[in-house]
């Protein structure tokens, strides 16, 4: 297929004007372009999303396993705990809803385990080494992307399996652990060795001794922020991460009737929703700001709602004595800050657990020489991800970011293109971007209605009985119909509109896989196929000189 044309499009004049279509010489002319999808601009781990849907389109699914895969190893786990940012971004949002690109994804990523499908090398051996601090997503992605580049790749994390906080921190009712095993199970195969109950204490010591090129560190956020409530019985109050570990692991603690979390993200959404099924009658959420202002995330807090979690917004723990607590009422001040009232009420609680926020455990690196640090936040080159010593690049929760899986997941890709360019000392090189394919550039007389496919799941009142997981995925058909909702913004997917709109037959079909061209001999530049062009996959520009 021939290079599309790239063209800076934002500031053309509107040379798709019908006023004075064709004269007698010819001033503009159209030319194919390929824009970049919203979707695939707004994705984290930098997924082509809009390739591997049309590969699920054309019914040809391994193949878009191993599209997506060669951005994100873990379809399976991110179709179940991304918050998928592609799907806000999604331009069919505007018509009928969102393309459900997550559960396409998921699908993908369960297929390939029942089928068996396995990664294939890349790129032959090169002899580097290179040791990744941390088993979570950050330090598996970067393990994937390394061995895939030929470069000999070793993990050591402090717990006793591989996953970080996707497997001591998400419960398994959104992430089973037969499917967290699988795909990391992949990454052993592809000769990724990962050692476990191993805490690295002495970074430059493990690296001289085992002799790695190069270092990626990638130790999560596994620590609590504390606040100290007073109470005459310190044991009743835990740290959501410890409780969410400790149930992972397959503990079952004692947490009785009633269960406080205080405070209002993602991690106390999990720890009032796990409460529930470890039989607490009463779950119940303390935040000391309002509902707009939660970082938990909307569907995270929906589905607490929905399983009975009580939400106490605007009030602050002052105390927690025997089975009760006393809360401070909150209003928010003229800038928006909750402030306190003075006023109190009592609410009753068995067990307060705190998420309050967590951060990165990393004492052992300040022993380093060079290394700069921002509080507990270890400061990188945002673009490289190298820190200040050469040879040690960091990333996912240890580093300034969002803290998610799929960001997580964005970092490690990263870390590890740059980690081979540093060995083969080359100048990283970021591609240009295309100019994004937004809802105004789009002609859509070509798509009907088609609604959003919906996953099943189970009834609330049936979630808190155990740990099964909640949303189930979708069959086959299902799968391929979701996909072929993808609208190809800005990139062409041969409908033949403009083929069948040339007045003048200038239009030369290549076949199917390798769209079209122009027969510029024949085109008077009228506009008439980028007018119905529903995907902005054709501009209009200066006729050339």
């Amino acid at each position: 297929m021939s290079e599309p044309f790239r063209l800076d499009i934002t500031n053309l004049p509107d040379l798709a004007a019908t006023a004075g279509r064709v004269g007698p010489v010819r001033t503009r002319m159209p030319v194919y372009v390929d824009l970049l999808p919203p979707c695939n601009n707004a994705c984290p781990a930098g997924e082509n999303i809009q390739e591997w849907l049309r590969l699920v389109k054309a019914d040809a699914d391994e193949a878009a396993w191993r599209e997506l895969t060669r951005n994100n190893p873990f379809p399976a786990i991110h179709g179940r705990v991304c918050y998928h940012p592609c799907e806000t971004a999604c331009n069919r949002v505007e018509l009928d809803g969102a393309v459900s690109i997550h559960s396409v994804e998921r699908h993908l990523g369960d297929k390939a385990i029942e089928q068996g499908w396995r990664f294939r090398r890349a790129r032959p051996a090169t002899g580097r080494r290179v040791l990744i601090v941390g088993a979570g997503p950050s330090g598996l992605s970067a393990a994937y992307q390394l061995a895939m580049l030929g470069h000999t790749v070793e993990i050591r994390d402090a717990s006793a399996q591989p996953g970080g906080m996707m497997r001591y921190g998400i419960p398994e009712y959104r992430l089973p652990r037969d499917v967290l095993d699988a795909e990391i199970a992949r990454l052993v195969d592809l000769g990724v060795r990962i050692v476990t109950d191993h805490r690295v204490t002495d970074l430059l010591a493990e690296q001289a001794q085992g002799g790695f090129d190069a270092v990626f560190v990638a130790i999560g956020a596994h620590l609590s922020k504390r606040v100290d409530i007073p109470t005459r019985d310190a044991s009743r109050i835990v740290d959501a991460v410890s409780f969410l570990r400790d149930v992972a692991s397959g503990g079952r603690p004692v947490i009785g009737r009633r269960v406080a979390v205080y405070g209002g993200g993602n991690t106390a959404m999990d720890a009032a929703r796990v409460a529930r099924r470890l039989g607490a009658e009463e779950s119940i959420v303390v935040y000391r700001r309002t509902e707009a202002q939660m970082p938990a995330h909307a569907s995270e807090r929906s589905e607490a709602m929905a399983e009975g979690v009580t939400m106490n917004w605007l009030r602050t723990i002052s105390s927690f004595d025997s089975d009760a607590m006393t809360v401070e009422i909150m209003e928010l001040d003229a800038a928006g800050r909750a402030v306190g009232t003075g006023r109190f009420e009592t609410l009753q609680a068995d067990t307060v657990i705190l998420a309050l926020g967590q951060e990165a455990d990393s004492a052992f690196l300040r022993a380093i020489p060079g290394m700069r640090f921002d509080r507990d936040v270890l400061q990188v080159d945002p673009r490289t991800l190298m820190t200040d010593v050469p040879g040690i690049f960091a990333g996912g929760d240890a580093v300034p970011s969002e803290r998610t899986v799929t960001v997580g997941v964005g970092h490690g890709k990263r870390a590890a293109r740059m980690i081979d360019a540093w060995l083969d000392s080359r100048a990283p090189v970021e591609p240009p971007k295309h100019d994004l394919a937004g809802f105004d550039k789009l002609n859509l007389w070509y798509f009907g209605d088609n609604r959003r496919t919906t996953q099943p799941e189970l009834d609330p009142d049936d979630r808190v009985t155990d740990f099964d997981e909640i949303h189930g995925g979708l069959d086959e058909v299902q799968a391929h119909v979701e996909a072929a909702r993808c609208l190809s913004c800005g990139n062409c997917f041969e409908c033949d509109g403009c083929l069948g709109s040339c007045p003048e037959d200038a239009i030369v079909k290549l076949g199917t896989g390798f769209r079209y061209r122009f027969d510029y001999a024949k085109c008077t530049g009228c506009a008439t196929c980028y007018e119905q062009c529903p995907v902005h996959a054709i501009e209009m520009i200066p006729e050339r000189s």
